[in-house]
């Protein structure tokens, strides 16, 4: 079993997670990728102290680039979209 901090990885800040924070309070969040949604879920109730109605995942594959005549590929990972309970918010995405 991971620690909390072992599952999540960081913040997404994207337009379109913005407007997801604006309009569904809904938060993008880049985690483990053998993290599955029970353990995210309790991962951001701990950290973060809100509680969390929803949790979705997306698996996000690597993209193939070319380095001259190399050929290479981005690493893969997970995103996790974080619905939160009305009147909760995460303190460390908003603006001063």
């Amino acid at each position: 079993m991971q620690s909390s901090y072992d599952i999540i990885k960081g913040p997404l800040v994207t337009e379109k997670g913005t407007r997801l924070k604006d309009t569904y309070n809904k938060v993008l969040l880049k985690v483990a990728q053998d993290a599955n949604k029970i353990e995210i879920k309790r991962a951001v109730e701990e950290i973060f102290n809100v509680k969390v109605l929803k949790i979705s995942t997306i698996n996000q594959y690597g993209k193939k680039k070319r380095h001259g005549l190399k050929l290479g590929k981005r690493s893969d990972w997970k995103k996790a979209i974080v619905t939160l309970k009305q009147g909760e918010k995460l303190e460390f995405l908003e603006r001063v």
